[in-house]
């Protein structure tokens, strides 16, 4: 199964020069927890999630309004291909533990996003000898690595 297969196609997006607002708006008005952030080229150079502009918006002292996605996208962008085996993309999550990846086309530009959600939907439960395309293992490895604490969070509990 391939990334295209079961992607996201209607992905929405924004420009680094929106401002926060703008972008939760998007996010409200489509469902989303997360948009790719791309240029004039429709290429993807950053990524902004739900997350981001709730911790910006209470840290920066300004609204949100006057902050711009740009100041706050994560500009570590992984993505997938649009050909590129589901698999691959888990093990893409796993290693960078993110829920989503921007899926690219051969033109290089935005072609859909790949979320967990996603592939949890395609996942099935192995039965007799024959392994399904993606296994509620693969989903559940996924999960914990994406939901495992970094590190540095660990260490300063201790």
């Amino acid at each position: 199964m391939k990334a295209e297969d079961i992607m996201t196609r209607d992905v929405q997006s924004c420009r680094p020069e929106a401002n926060l607002a703008q972008a939760a708006a998007l996010m409200w008005d489509y469902d989303c927890g997360a948009m790719p952030v791309v240029d004039d080229s429709n290429r993807v150079i950053g990524i902004i999630t739900d997350r981001d502009i709730a911790i910006a918006a209470a840290t920066k002292g300004r609204r949100a309004t006057d902050i711009s996605v740009g100041e706050v996208m994560s500009g570590n962008v992984y993505a997938c291909a649009r050909d590129e085996d589901v698999k691959s993309a888990l093990k893409t999550m796993r290693r960078e533990r993110v829920r989503r990846l921007p899926v690219i086309g051969g033109d290089g530009r935005l072609a859909g996003i790949l979320s967990v959600n996603d592939i949890v939907l395609h996942a099935e439960e192995g039965k007799g000898k024959q392994a399904p395309e993606i296994s509620y293992d693969d989903i559940v490895s996924t999960f914990k690595a994406v939901c495992e604490h970094s590190k540095a969070f660990q260490a300063g509990r201790s």
